[in-house]
């Protein structure tokens, strides 16, 4: 399947998981409040800790080791049974620690509970498998349909504060399934066959190589809300998560070609072909530039007048924690090219591991340092320098494989129409208000301002995408008529 299919595949995907959170959050908002979202931001994150024993690196290492495979079924099915039993050994391990814990856990007991569905559901998660063969399809029809269950169902049975063990329940539960739906297709995918203890072992070592930076990224992802409930309370959480959660949405329609390139990237690196990988990596960067810096500016732009009439009533601090780590857009899709389109894909875990851990370190110092006195915005600031640490250690790594200068030659194009973007942005938001009118109005305008900036810059990325576009419609409306 071609890589643009796969990326609209994934980028359909992300808008309709960015659309429907956006229904969600503002009649959750009211519903359970500030400390409502803080609980469940506050336990999840510490379940993400037993997620990860139960998977240690598996899920990126299955992608890379069921693409350098994928041309041979046997190898296939070999690989697949070895890294899938090898996961049902660690998640026996990691609910083992988890009852533990749950042993001596007092506070918010049930809703742990409730949140364990996340490890049975990450023990049956292959959607590795299908990643590594390139077959986005099935993962994205199954989940939407799941999702779109798990949004009807918020509305259905989540109706007060009292509520929020259901909440949590419909979310985990909805995940659980769409795991569960892409065991259908695995009968046409594998074959039965026989392991021997070597074929499920040797997949330990470079899981656990994965494991480690994997440990880092949670870090500064999850110990952010931990730190912050810690040092703070749960509805600076609150306040933290609803604003992450959205800059995070926005990142996935950027990020969604992390997902695609890995396996193609790891399979052309295979082949030996590393002019095509270098090519990929050059193309992909100058993309993910090329789409967050408007994400960035715009989103940062419509803060203001955005959150009051989204979130409601006493989450006005939200839209300037908004405004605060809108930047990591930028610094993360830089990031995710340098480091799961290239580093990961040949090899290079070392660099991928010690940039996230240099991340993590500086997150965590930070985080004590700022969250005492300035509460959630500290926190805020500490995830954007160590998003910025984590692009500058990759790009150290790779200055000896890939000419630097070549991925930043058209920054200026995309920071520059950004920028210009954002002030109008602004004009606009001063001059109407806060309402959901306004909102629309700075989307239409900032995205008109933006392009017509490249087309005046004379950008190559936007000529190209706006000529391949064109031809699409044209097809399509040829062969309608």
């Amino acid at each position: 399947m071609s890589i643009t299919r796969n990326y609209l595949y994934n980028v359909i995907y992300q808008i309709v998981t960015l659309i429907l959170p956006l229904i969600t959050v503002p009649y959750i908002s009211r519903v359970l409040g500030a400390d409502g979202i803080g609980i469940n931001a506050y336990t999840n994150s510490i379940i993400q800790y037993f997620i990860l024993i139960a998977t240690i690196g598996i899920s990126l290492y299955g992608n890379r080791a069921i693409a350098y495979v994928r041309d041979n079924k046997v190898e296939l099915s070999k690989t697949f049974w070895g890294i899938f039993i090898l996961k049902l050994i660690t998640t026996s391990v990691a609910l083992i620690v988890f009852a533990i814990f749950l042993y001596f856990t007092k506070e918010f007991y049930l809703i742990f509970l409730i949140q364990s569905i996340y490890i049975f559901a990450a023990a049956i998660d292959i959607s590795w498998l299908y990643m590594g063969l390139e077959d986005f399809k099935k993962i994205v029809i199954r989940n939407l349909i799941v999702r779109i269950i798990g949004v009807v169902s918020i509305f259905i049975f989540v109706t007060d504060s009292s509520d929020l063990w259901k909440y949590v329940f419909i979310l985990a539960f909805t995940q659980l399934l769409g795991h569960l739906t892409l065991w259908s297709y695995l009968p046409k995918t594998v074959i039965k066959i026989t392991l021997k203890w070597i074929d499920i072992k040797k997949h330990f070592i470079p899981s656990i190589n994965l494991f480690i930076p994997q440990i880092a990224i949670q870090i500064y992802l999850v110990l952010n809300k931990i730190m912050l409930g810690s040092l703070a309370n749960t509805t600076e959480v609150g306040y933290f998560d609803n604003s992450d959660k959205i800059v995070r949405m926005f990142l996935y329609v950027v990020t969604a070609m992390g997902v695609v390139m890995l396996p193609r990237i790891a399979n052309t690196f295979a082949k030996g072909e590393m002019t095509k990988v270098k090519n990929y990596l050059y193309q992909s960067f100058d993309f993910a530039s090329y789409l967050s810096f408007p994400l960035m500016f715009g989103l940062a732009g419509i803060a203001t007048e955005f959150t009051p009439w989204f979130f409601g009533p006493g989450f006005s601090k939200t839209g300037t924690l908004i405004m605060i780590i809108s930047p990591i857009i930028v610094f993360i899709a830089w990031s995710n090219v340098l480091g799961q389109q290239y580093l990961m894909p040949v090899g290079k875990v070392r660099g991928y591991t010690v940039s996230v851990c240099m991340g993590a370190a500086v997150n965590f110092v930070l985080n004590i340092l700022l969250i005492k006195n300035f509460l959630s915005i500290g926190t805020a600031i500490a995830t954007i320098i160590a998003e910025f640490m984590v692009t500058v250690v990759q790009l150290y790594w790779i200055r000896y494989d890939i000419q630097i200068k070549q991925l930043f030659q058209s920054i200026w194009k995309y920071f520059l129409s950004g920028l210009i973007m954002f002030f109008v942005i602004r004009i606009i938001g001063n001059t109407l208000g806060v309402g959901i009118n306004t909102t629309i109005v700075q989307i239409l305008v900032g995205i008109t301002n933006y392009f017509t900036l490249l087309a005046i810059f004379k950008s190559e990325m936007n000529k190209r995408l706006v000529l391949t576009g064109w031809s699409k419609i044209k097809k399509i409306w040829f062969s309608i008529r």
